[in-house]
């Protein structure tokens, strides 16, 4: 028995760690599918740092698992009274009320949850009229970086009475929590809810322009390129237009051919640059190829509206074929392919 008590003691990550192992490969990437990436990360280092167990600890810790499993089940459906007397009858008196005090502890919702789900921009316009004790009290419950964001962005008088009135804060009864708590949730419903998403920004903008027609992208894009050149080219990075046809491989290419009507292949490469009118033809047959030609040279007065027009067409066609992952487009350095 004094081998067992001075044994060193798993942390919980660790014994998480263990029950993955016992799991096997397939059963724990059926698990790893429901977890964050950070929980993965965090797992498949203790796994790795994992050190031969004897089958004494494995069962003890699977059996543990076990017992909390079946504990929360119980809870969840029969209430704390009724778990209380099936786990006493199944693991004793003191392991069940072990279990109980462990599962209702995790059970146990977190107040104001809704905040630390949000995006701290609209906390921020949520809490920015209050008082620094109001501030202080809504941030204790934050998360650590929507905090510091916010507090870096009030007042400079009021930053130093936030910070001092968060680390003075004393006990408040769970009736005051609760009351707060629901203000500030209606409040905030108000602003914005939970789950919405950012509204606006970058990647908004890439994706207008992404369903606009060619003439009206040319346009924006021209005088933007004259005011801010920074933004252009961050949109752009965003987005796909037809002469970025050359970013995809020739087996994209060749699927792509096979979805494009050939009439508006003949009238967009007659107004494209030679590089993707190199890159189209080179992957054709070399009878399409002559027949598109042909078409190419008798094609005369051929209105630019029109150009743009199959243009776009064919870069909807690209679009389409990339969100059903038919194909890939590369979008620079940080988007490596893996064959």
């Amino acid at each position: 028995m004094a081998a067992t008590k001075n044994k060193p003691k798993l942390s919980p990550a660790a014994r998480a760690a263990v029950i993955i192992v016992a799991l096997g490969a397939d059963e724990a990437s059926n698990v790893y599918k429901f977890l964050r990436e950070d929980e993965i990360e965090m797992l498949s280092l203790e796994v790795a740092k994992l050190s031969r167990l004897s089958q004494e600890d494995l069962q003890e810790i699977v059996d543990d698992f076990y017992g909390l499993c079946v504990t929360q089940k119980v809870i969840s459906e029969g209430g704390i009274i009724y778990a209380k007397d099936v786990l006493e009858k199944a693991f004793g008196a003191e392991q069940a009320g072990d279990y109980i005090k462990r599962i209702s502890s995790a059970m146990q919702t977190r107040p104001f949850d809704f905040i630390r789900k949000a995006n701290y921009r609209n906390l921020m316009m949520m809490i920015q009229n209050e008082t620094p004790q109001t501030i202080a009290f809504i941030l204790s419950y934050a998360k650590a970086d929507q905090a510091s964001h916010i507090i870096a962005e009030l007042p400079k008088e009021t930053q130093l009475e936030v910070v001092r009135r968060i680390a003075t804060l004393e006990s408040v009864s769970p009736e005051i929590v609760q009351i707060v708590e629901q203000v500030m949730e209606r409040k905030f419903s108000t602003i914005v809810s939970q789950d919405m998403a950012e509204i606006g920004g970058v990647n908004y903008v890439a994706d207008i322009m992404n369903h606009t027609d060619r003439a009206t992208e040319k346009h924006i894009f021209d005088e933007l390129n004259k005011q801010d050149p920074e933004l252009s080219e961050n949109i752009r990075k965003l987005m796909f237009v037809f002469e970025d046809l050359v970013l995809l491989d020739d087996m994209s290419i060749q699927r792509l051919l096979r979805e494009v009507d050939t009439q508006d292949l003949a009238v967009a490469i007659k107004g494209s640059n030679e590089e993707v009118k190199n890159i189209l033809l080179s992957n054709m047959s070399s009878r399409a190829r002559d027949n598109l030609i042909t078409d190419i040279e008798y094609l005369r007065n051929v209105r630019m509206r029109d150009v743009e027009e199959a243009q776009q067409r064919i870069v909807g066609i690209v679009r389409a074929l990339e969100e059903s992952g038919e194909i890939i487009i590369s979008r620079g350095e940080e988007d490596e392919i893996i064959a």
